[in-house]
């Protein structure tokens, strides 16, 4: 599988970069992940918005949804010689409201992702475990089912020692690292200490660095993680449109 990054500030767009996103792609199937400011336009450098399978989301902070609306929109009135099926778009009922509005008539159909301890999704098989954050959020772990690879995205939240399992032996562990260390067990955010130590911890091959902050020095950000994790780590920065192959 491949992993995109499509956006990768937290909280707001900044000197032409946007917030979360990313494409997740396993043979012809096309996941969106969180659909963030920017997400769409950088969408489409890489693939046609019409080609997408699915999409999943973390939670309903603006930074994770901002370009949802829009996505609907494409999908809506985006001319095309052929029907258009309806997009499946998966999230958490625990805010009816945000929930809701994941189906829009004839374009998009919401699904919780919640009904049962994991979701088959395409050629992926998601679990789930709820974070610390000021609203409901939940980490994802995708395990491909050809291969046995595993992604596993934090998506926001604070540390949680819980994480170590959930993220044991994950081939790509992308994780919030919003804080410089010195600010550990925030309420709302990893330290890039914490990502560091939870990716040791679950002895993870690769951790990438994203929700970065707009603010500071990303080297400094990526070497304390770097230090906490060891060095038998690999620990990379997202960045928009860089690619991982998992």
């Amino acid at each position: 599988m491949k992993l995109t990054v499509l956006g990768c500030l937290g909280a707001y767009p900044y000197n032409g970069q946007g917030t979360t996103g990313y494409l997740l792609t396993s043979g012809d199937y096309n996941l969106l992940v969180d659909a963030g400011s920017t997400t769409l336009v950088n969408l489409e450098k890489h693939l046609d918005p019409l080609a997408l399978d699915a999409v999943i989301l973390s939670h309903y902070h603006h930074d994770h949804i901002a370009d949802l609306g829009v996505l609907q929109y494409y999908w809506q009135l985006f001319p095309t010689d052929e029907k258009k099926p309806i997009l499946p778009i998966y999230g958490h009922t625990e805010d009816e409201r945000h929930f809701l509005e994941l189906t829009m008539e004839n374009v998009s159909q919401g699904y919780p992702y919640l009904g049962s301890d994991e979701l088959q999704l395409g050629p992926f098989t998601v679990t789930f475990m709820k974070t610390i954050h000021p609203v409901p959020c939940y980490a994802m772990r995708f395990t491909e089912t050809a291969t046995g690879k595993v992604f596993v995205f934090t998506g926001d939240s604070g540390y949680l020692e819980s994480f170590v399992d959930f993220a044991k032996g994950a081939d790509l562990f992308l994780a919030d690292t919003y804080l410089f260390e010195g600010n550990e067990r925030h309420k709302a955010h990893f330290t890039s200490k914490e990502s560091g130590e939870i990716a040791k911890a679950a002895a993870v091959k690769k951790l990438v660095l994203t929700h970065l902050p707009q603010i500071g020095d990303l080297n400094q950000l990526k070497e304390e993680a770097q230090a906490a994790a060891g060095s038998t780590i690999s620990v990379e920065l997202a960045e928009p449109n860089k690619e991982f192959i998992i």
